[in-house]
C-alpha cells in the first residue's frame, strides 16, 4: 500500500520550502533545492522526485544535496533507504549531488545518462538510460522517454547545451518530471523578471534557439513531433521542472500552448539550419572539452 504523507500545496511553498518532501499526487513526491548562478545572485532551483512503485519500493529521480531534516524525511518515507529500489539520473549535467546521495544510500541500483557513467566513475552504475530496455524497466508504474532531434549521449558545447533530458511520466499521479527542456516559473524573482520571465511562465530551455537541437533542417520538427506524441500519450496534469518550480493542475494544457507558440521558432530554426548545413551533416566524434568540471547545472 502507498505510504500516506500529508499533502502540501506547491503554489504557496515552492519558492520558500526547500529540502522538504512535497506530495504532488498519489505515490509521487518532489523536493526543491537551491541552485544559484551568476555569482550566486539568481536561484534557478533544481529538484529530486520520489515515486512509489506498485511493489511498495521507491524510484528516485535525480538527486539533490541532503541536509539532516531531508534525510530524516527520506528515511521515514523509505524505511531508512531499504525501500529505495533504484536511483536514476535523467539529465547529463545534473550530476553534482550523486556522489553524496550514493554514499548515503549505497544499496540502491543506480542508472544514469551516458555522461553520468563517464563522469562519476566512483558510482557502480547498473545501467544506462540510453538503453531502451532500461527505460522500460519500471513500466507500467513509470514511463521514460528521450526527446528526438537533440543530442543525448554527448551534448556539445557542454557549457551551454543543457537542453535535453529523459522525460519521466507517472500515470498514477498524472505527473511529469522534467529537467531543463521545459522551464516553469510560478513566481520568478525580480532578477529573473529582468531576464523576461513572468509569473506562471512556461518556456523551453533557452538553448533551443541555438545549440539545443541538432543543426539540421529536420531537427526542430523531429522535436516538435516527439512532443506532440508525448502529449498525446501522457495526459499529465502536474509538471515538476528542475528550473524553476512545480505546476499543479493544468500543466498539460500549458505545454500544449507552449508547443503551439513554438511553431514559428521551429520554422525559423529549420530554415537557418538548411542554409548553414544543407547536407544535414552531424559531428559524431568526441570533443576536447568533453566532461569538463564546472558545466554542471544541478
Amino acid at each position: 500500500m502507498p505510504i500516506a504523507l500529508s499533502s502540501q500545496s506547491l503554489y504557496s511553498t515552492q519558492n520558500t520550502d526547500k529540502y522538504e518532501l512535497h506530495k504532488i499526487g498519489s505515490g509521487f513526491w518532489n523536493i526543491r533545492s537551491r541552485f544559484k548562478i551568476l555569482a550566486k545572485l539568481i536561484d534557478i532551483e533544481t529538484h529530486m522526485s520520489f515515486v512509489q512503485l506498485h511493489n511498495g519500493n521507491f524510484l528516485v529521480i535525480d538527486t539533490i544535496e541532503l541536509n539532516d531534516n531531508l534525510r530524516q524525511e527520506i528515511n521515514h518515507l523509505t524505511d531508512n533507504g531499504n525501500k529505495i529500489e533504484a536511483v536514476i539520473g535523467t539529465h547529463p549535467f545534473h550530476t553534482l549531488s550523486f556522489p553524496a546521495f550514493h554514499e548515503a544510500y549505497p544499496n540502491a541500483a543506480y542508472y544514469g545518462t551516458p555522461r553520468h557513467l563517464r563522469r562519476l566513475t566512483q558510482i557502480p552504475w547498473v545501467g544506462n538510460l540510453n538503453d531502451c530496455n532500461v527505460r522500460k524497466k519500471w513500466e507500467p508504474d513509470v514511463e521514460l522517454r528521450i526527446p528526438a532531434g537533440a543530442e543525448f549521449i554527448n551534448p556539445q558545447p557542454e557549457s551551454s547545451n543543457h537542453f535535453t533530458c529523459v522525460f519521466v511520466y507517472h500515470p498514477a499521479s498524472a505527473t511529469l518530471h522534467v529537467d531543463d527542456t521545459i522551464i516553469y516559473a510560478d513566481k520568478p524573482s525580480f532578477l529573473l523578471k529582468l531576464f523576461g520571465y513572468k509569473d506562471g511562465a512556461m518556456a523551453f530551455h533557452p538553448s533551443i534557439k541555438n545549440v539545443g537541437l541538432y543543426p539540421t533542417s529536420d531537427a526542430p520538427y523531429l522535436f516538435r513531433d516527439w512532443m506532440r506524441n508525448m502529449l498525446h500519450d501522457w495526459p499529465f496534469e502536474n509538471i515538476c521542472c528542475a528550473h524553476m518550480g512545480v505546476k499543479i493542475g493544468g500543466a498539460h494544457a500549458d505545454v500544449v500552448t507552449l508547443l503551439n507558440k513554438g511553431e514559428r521558432l521551429f520554422a525559423k530554426l529549420s530554415e537557418k539550419n538548411r542554409k548553414r548545413n544543407p547536407e544535414g551533416s552531424l559531428i559524431v566524434s568526441n570533443h576536447y572539452n568533453m566532461n569538463i568540471h564546472g558545466d554542471e547545472c544541478g
